[in-house]
Formats: structure tokens, sequence, C-alpha cells
């Protein structure tokens, strides 16, 4: 990236060089041509006479050039002997340098001229060079009138305001510029206080320049250029200052010729007609000549030749102060918009560009406002003249009032009743799709434009405004184009001088999009209610299945000898049944028999796979089966149910209070968690396949002696288990929660829930808390 910028760096000083030798090289071919027009010498003569001239005056011949084509039009010395016939013109008496740093200074500014376009370019390279050179704080250059006053041609350093305030000089005495020109000699005023007493001085405070210099520049017959150099420093101007600002006055003659020449067809007769004509026209114009760019093809700005007392600029100039500068100058935001390629059209095509209305800060009587504007430009010879339109306040209202009727989808209208006639907005005939040529609806037959349905009320409202003059505010639906219109019509009646109904004024408004918002709306309030209802529904054929399936007992009971607490909390919201269940019964030899399962999956398709392992697994041990032998057919049972892949977690146990013996067998699921003595440990899990898996499963049975005290929870695996954790984890979270409190005062089966279950209750959880009591607690 860097190398990019250097090769580009470099490219740009290489176009700037070739670009200023191309602008010497015009100066120089001006200057052999002004020489051989003089004398009628060869151009090889021309040149090296100026050759000869620079050396003699120790100039740089871009100086010399400069200074020649200054001196073109100078007044000629009556002692001068006549030249030699083909000999070159004399040049203008040289002004030596002080030392060589001036003559480093004169190259400098020499070479910055050629890159100046207009005086106000002039004036700033002028403050550039002079400010380090011999401390200039400001540059003014004026230029006489035909009158004989001054008119401030261009300025640097120096504040708009009081550049407006010295912008024209009437010819009267005591102006040190003007008696400059007078005299063709330069004034140096060094002492404010003393030079007060003749000169009227420039500036508010005119201590503010403790010294000024006035300097004669010859562009024409005679001195008509007087360039100030201002500066704040007090003393006098050394002979080397002086020296200096006399060859950079020399200098400037050969770029002010220049400009008065591009001036001059704003000069001649025509166009001080023109201008005569603009000034008293009370409009914003001006009257543009095109400028082509350096290959001569396409125009590339315009320059004003004259100008109205209404044409501001972006700086706040107007009238003759416009004159002779460039339009993109002027009112530089004219290049980005239509306004500029309407103006090359018109150029071009010879047909006049008119504008669409636009906004545009500008100044109105001295402060800044937002206006609004169109622009009309027209050939006119070989130049254009464009001119602007301001709305005036009505105008902008009526612009307001169709915006806010445009919006808002409403329009105005009004009936006269005593003659029939009526008066609709445009947007009226938009809302009833209705051509203005057919003209405006009777208010009596606008109820006929209305749907069957709203016919009668619209009518209604109608009448009671005609006959009582009653205001009225009334919807109705209208059939277009694009389908019905939901409108609303407010409307009040102006009585006569008895009273009497006499016009009626009101307005139209489109509801449609509005309408069809609140029918959405109670159309989805009713999707919603509907929603509810099965919602509703559900949850309550939810809690009768939890009441056939899955009764939970209100308090623990009492199974054998054994306290046993039941806990079943399901994972989907609204639905209080789920893949997890349990049973815990007493069976008819007085055993207990304790189930916890977990059918794998939701909804009620888990529901029903549990319903028939529960029911089925009660049944064969009440008929005699052992443990085994029932996880052994409720395995082929799930293997051969409409769901092939099911699958479900299982763990049964058989309790005999002759021996307090548990005998145990699991299919896939947790192993039990016996408390005992405050110590907690899971149970050895015998073998168990998960019930679904095979056709060929294995199951084996266990046995523990419960002692007084013991506690047993039978679980899912929904209590220990949490996402992006291992069961490991879960398994020893549960026994740290219920072993610490001690036989003494076991954890409540509540609490242990509450310092287990997992927040978000991703799974259902089912626990069986089982206890044999001590025989103090029976």
């Amino acid at each position: 990236m860097a190398a990019l910028t250097r090769v580009v760096a470099r490219q740009r000083a290489e176009m700037d060089r070739l670009q200023e030798l191309a602008a010497a090289s015009a100066v120089l071919e001006r200057a052999k041509g002004a020489l051989m027009a003089q004398s009628g010498c060869s151009p090889d003569a021309a040149q090296e006479e100026l050759q000869q001239r620079a050396k003699t005056s120790r100039r740089t011949l871009l100086e010399e050039c400069w200074t020649t084509l200054g001196a073109l039009a100078g007044p000629s010395r009556p002692d001068a002997a006549p030249a030699p016939a083909g000999a070159p013109a004399p040049g203008p008496a040289p002004v030596p340098f002080a030392d060589e740093v001036d003559a480093t200074a004169l190259g400098r500014l020499s070479r910055a001229l050629l890159r100046v376009c207009t005086p106000q370019d002039l004036a700033l390279r002028l403050l550039d060079h002079l400010a380090p050179d011999v401390g200039a704080d400001a540059v003014m250059i004026y230029t006489r009138r035909p009158g004989g006053g001054l008119e401030l041609l261009a300025h640097a350093g120096v504040d708009a305001a009081l550049a407006d305030q010295w912008s024209r000089v009437p010819p009267v005495s005591g102006l040190a510029a003007l008696d400059a020109l007078r005299a063709d000699e330069p004034r140096w005023l060094e002492d404010p206080r003393k030079d007060a007493e003749h000169y009227l001085l420039i500036g508010d405070q005119p201590q503010r320049w403790h010294s000024r210099a006035w300097l004669p520049v010859t562009t024409g017959g005679s001195a008509d250029v007087a360039l100030g150099i201002l500066r704040r420093c007090e003393g006098p101007f050394t002979a080397r200052v002086r020296e200096h600002l006399l060859a950079v006055a020399q200098l400037c003659a050969g770029p002010l010729r220049t400009f008065a020449a591009r001036r001059a067809p704003t000069l001649g007769a025509v166009a001080d007609a023109v201008q005569t004509v603009f000034d008293r026209l009370p409009v914003a114009a001006v009257l543009l000549a095109p400028l082509a760019g350096d290959d001569g093809g396409r125009v590339e700005d315009f320059r004003v030749d004259a100008a109205t007392g209404g044409a501001f600029d972006a700086l706040g100039r107007s009238g003759r102060d416009l004159v002779g500068l460039r339009f993109l100058e002027c009112w530089p935001e004219v290049a980005d918009e239509p306004l500029w390629q309407g103006c090359l059209r018109a150029l071009a095509d010879d047909e006049p560009y008119e504008s669409e209305p636009f906004a545009r800060q500008q100044l109105v009587a001295g402060s800044s406002e937002l206006s609004t504007y169109t622009a009309r430009a027209a050939r006119l010879g070989d130049g254009l003249v464009v001119s602007w339109v301001r709305y005036d306040p009505s105008d902008r209202q009526q612009q307001r009032l169709a915006d806010v009727q445009r919006l808002g989808n409403l329009g105005w209208a009004t009936w006269n009743l005593v003659t029939g006639e009526g008066d609709w907005s445009s947007q009226v005939f938009a809302i009833f799709e209705r051509d203005p040529a057919q003209g405006v609806v009777p208010l009596q037959a606008l109820p006929r434009l209305g749907l069957n349905e709203d016919v009668p009320l619209l009518a209604r409202a109608v009448g009671e405004l005609v006959r009582h003059g009653r205001p009225c505010d009334v919807p109705f639906r209208i059939v277009t184009r694009n389908g019905v219109r939901h409108l609303r019509m407010v409307a009040e009646a102006m009585p006569d001088a008895h009273g009497a109904p006499a016009e009626v004024h009101g307005f139209v408004q489109d509801l449609t999009v509005q309408r069809n918002a609140e029918l959405a709306l109670v159309a989805s309030e009713r999707a919603m209610l509907t929603q509810h209802g099965v919602l509703q529904a559900e949850r309550t054929v939810a809690a009768r299945l939890q009441d056939a399936l899955l009764p939970l007992p209100k308090q623990p009971v009492e199974l054998a000898g054994l306290r046993v607490d039941i806990a079943y909390l399901p994972a989907q919201a609204g639905l209080n049944v789920g893949g997890d269940w349990f049973s815990a019964i007493e069976l008819p030899d007085g055993d207990a028999l304790f189930v916890v399962g977990d059918v794998a999956g939701h909804g009620m398709g888990a529901v029903a796979a549990m319903a028939l392992l529960r029911f089925t697994a009660k049944g064969m041990i009440i008929t005699g089966s052992s443990l085994t032998g029932a996880l052994s057919r409720l395995n082929a049972l799930l293997l051969h149910s409409r769901d092939p892949h099911g699958s479900a977690t299982m763990v049964m146990a058989r309790y005999s209070p002759r021996d307090n013996r548990l005998v145990w067998a699991q299919a896939g699921h947790p192993p039990p968690l016996l408390v005992r003595d405050g110590e907690a440990r899971y149970l050895e899990r015998p073998y168990g396949m998960l019930l679904g898996a095979t056709d060929a499963p294995r199951y084996e049975e266990a046995e523990v002696v419960l002692e007084p005290g013991d506690r047993l929870l039978l679980y899912t695996d929904g209590l220990v288990e949490r996402p992006a954790e291992s069961i490991d984890l879960g398994l020893e979270r549960l026994a740290d929660a219920a072993g610490p409190d001690g036989p003494s005062a076991p954890a409540p089966l509540k609490r242990l829930l509450g310092a287990l279950l997992d927040p978000e209750g991703r799974d259902d959880v089912c626990v069986c808390d089982i206890q044999l009591p001590r025989d103090g607690e029976r």
C-alpha cells in the first residue's frame, strides 16, 4: 500500500510539473507574439529579445514574459527614440533586485501566477508569497471604474463585511489607492496618525494595519489597477521591500491584463445594455457565457456577464458584484443538481429547461432562510439566461396543504346548497376514482355511491345536514376497481343570514388501510380465543388423564410397614402426564411392589406406552410372575407394540415385611439410593438391559435387607441428568443432598427436590421415597 501511495504521489508531481511547463510555454508564446505584433520581428528574434531583457534585468525568462505582457499597452514616452525597423520594441524599465533572495521570491511568484485563473486567485497567491517575504497581512486589488471611482476586484486577508463595505469607492479625494492611480506613483503609508490627516484609511479600526502600500499597475493605456499591501507591523517599508513590491506589481500586470481581456465582453456596449436592463428587473436572473475546457470541447463552467439585484450567491453577493465570476464559483452546489445538466441541455438543444421545485438555504434580507425555488434556463444568443422563482408564503402554504391531503389520504369538499355547485380537491377525485372531467357529485346524490347496506345511514346523515344543518361524521363503503374502500365523511353546514344551511364544508378520508388492519386484528383475536379454548380443553383432558393413569397421593402412604412418598413432575408445560411413571401397591400376600419407569420421548405417544407398561407390570406381578420374568415379558410387549423403535427403562422392587428383605431388578435404569445412618450409597445394579433393545434380553435380581431408619430412593434420570454434564455428577449431587441430615431427621422429599431439580425442567422427574420407620416412629 505504501509503495502504491509513493507511485501515485510521483505521478501526481509529474503531472503538476508538466502542467506548469505547458502553462509557462503558453506565457512565453504570448509574450513573443506581443513583441512580434509591436515590432514585426521574427519569432526567434522575439525570443532572443526576451532572453536578453531577462539577463539585463536579472529576471527569469518567465518573469520577463509576465512583465512584457503587463506593459503591452503602456504609454509611450515622448522622449523615447523610435525603434529601428525590424527590431523588437523596448521593454518596460526594469526594477533592480536588492539581493538574490528577492530574485528567488519573484521566481516562485512568477511560477505561482501560472495557476491563477481569477482575480481572487491572484489575491490569495499574493498573500501566500508576500506574507513571509515582506510581512503582508492583507491584499486588496482595486480597478478603476469608467466613472472614475474604484471597484474592489479581489481581496485576501480581509473579512467579508469590510470587503463589502469598501467594495465600491466613489471618485473622491483623500483615497490613497485612487491617488496612486491618478499620479501613477506608489503611495507608502507608514504612520497611521499622520496618514489619517491626508487620507481616508480603510477599516473600522485604521490602526489595525500600521503600514500600507498602494502600487499602480498598468494593464491598459494608463494605470488602472491599484494593488494594496497591508501590514500589521509598524515601521516604514525598507528600500529592499519597496523594490520587491514594485517588481511584484510589474509581474501582476500580465495576469491582470488577461483578466481584463476576459471581462472585456461584459464591459462592451451590449453587455452594459443587458446589465442596465437587469438592474431594473425585480427577479433573480443571471446572463451566463459558456467556458469550454482546455481542449475546447465540453463546457466546464459559465461566466456571469450580467446579474439582477435579486440574484444572490452562496456568499451573499448580488447584482453587479457577480459579474465576471464563474457560475460554479458562486453556486458550487449546482454541480451536483439537475439544474447543471438542464443548463447544458438548454445550451445544446435550444430548448428551455424548467426545474422541479427544490429547497435551498439562501440569504434573504441579510439572514439565512430555507426557501423553495424553481429554476429556468433558456438560451440567449451564445449564452444562457438562468432565472429563479422563489415561492412566497401563500404558495408554500398551498404546497403544505397538498402534502397533508396526500399523506393523510383525505381531501376537502364544498357544496353550495343554493346554486347546487360543488368543489372537490384532487385527492377526493382520487379517493372516489372519479375523473375530474366528470365534475363533482351533488351532495344529495353522494349516498348512491355507497354499498347498499350503507346507503340508509349515509342518506340519513346527508339529509340531516342539508335540512337542519346538523354536522355529520359517518363511515361508509364504496366499490372501486381495487375492491371495497372504507371511507369517512366529516362535514358541517354554513348558514345564511336567516340561519338556513347555505354551504357545506367537509372532508372525505380513505380509511381502508386502517380498517383492514382492524379487521385483521379482530380475526387474530378470534383465533387466539379459539386457540386458548383448545389449550384449556387439553389441560382438562390432561388433568383427567393424570387422575386416571397416575393418581398422586395427597400425602405419604403406609404400605407393608413402609412409609412411601411419591413425587411426579412432567417436563411439558400444560400437560401433567409424560413418559415417567410409578406404581406402589400392596400385593395379596402382604408384600409391597414398587415400580419406577421411564419411556423414551414425551407427549401422548409416550403416555400410551407408559400406561401399557404400568398396568401390565402390576398385573404380571399380581398373577405370580417373578421380577425378571415380568421384565422379559414387558420387553417382548414393547418390541411388538405399534412403535417398534420405542424403548423404556424400569426398576422393580418387591418388599417382604416378614424379614425386611427387598428383592429388586432393573432394565437399564439408574440404581436405587440407600441412606443408612446418615450415609448415602448406591446399590450395586444387577444385570439388566434396556426394554425394547433386543429380543433376547437377560435380567438378574439382587436383594437388600432394610434396617429400621433406612431410606431408599427410586427415581428417573430427569432428577440427576443435566445438559453438558456427566450423569456421575448428578448422582453425586443426589447422594450429597440425601445423606447429611442423618437417620433421625431425613430430608423431606419436597426439600430434596428443590435442591436438585434443573431450573429449566427439560425432562420428566419421578421419585419414589421409601422409608422403614424405627420402632418408636411407627
